[in-house]
């Protein structure tokens, strides 16, 4: 799949999927018709979030007023993630490949998030405004580590050890903090709000 976003930037994710599934199925030898492929294609609207996701973003939501997605999906699958899969939660940005002509992990579409971010929502990552929280170490967090930007590593069962490796080593991502699950990352927000309130 990352050889065909490589290879054809602006081509929208469900296009992406049908083209890879397609390509897989001629490399074994087997048939699938256009009935297979193209709802294969529309897919990820379908997919549900993990079961912590919305409980995690709820409360993260009550501490952090701003919640931004940056998505190497379509912007009609995603739209439908949001809006049905990921309900009630606000997000106050949706950045999608589709809209920026490339796919995560390509900077552009760090530097794009970043600048509409500083434009539309008077948030600036040069000045510690925003936290990067991602699973995937090739996606996201190797160009965060490039561009000097904090993130949150999301590891989701994926062993640290051989995600690094993959990427070429420790030195080539960034992150600062390492949480299992995203309810995990929650459960230590508001630990350390707690723990501020208390300190007063």
């Amino acid at each position: 799949m990352f050889d065909v976003e490589h290879r054809s930037p602006t081509l929208p994710y469900n296009e992406v999927l049908v083209e890879t599934i397609t390509q897989l199925a001629k490399e074994n030898n087997l048939s699938i018709t256009d009935s297979f492929a193209e709802p294969f294609g529309n897919s990820p609207g379908t997919w549900g979030p993990f079961p912590d996701s919305i409980d995690a973003l709820g409360r993260l939501k009550k501490h952090y007023s701003t919640l931004v997605l940056l998505s190497n999906i379509d912007n009609v699958n995603i739209r439908t993630t949001v809006d049905q899969r990921l309900e009630p939660i606000k997000f106050e940005a949706v950045y999608t490949a589709q809209d920026i002509g490339s796919y995560k992990p390509e900077r552009r579409n760090f530097e794009y998030m970043a600048g509409h971010m500083r434009k539309e929502l008077g948030l600036d990552y040069d000045k510690g405004d925003v936290l990067h929280v991602a699973h995937s170490l090739q996606a996201d967090h190797v160009t965060c580590k490039k561009m000097g930007l904090r993130s949150v590593y999301i590891a989701r069962g994926e062993d640290e050890a051989s995600a690094v490796n993959k990427v070429g080593g420790r030195d080539k991502v960034g992150y600062e903090w390492k949480f299992e699950t995203l309810n995990d990352f929650a459960d230590e927000v508001e630990r350390q709000f707690q723990a501020k309130q208390g300190a007063k």
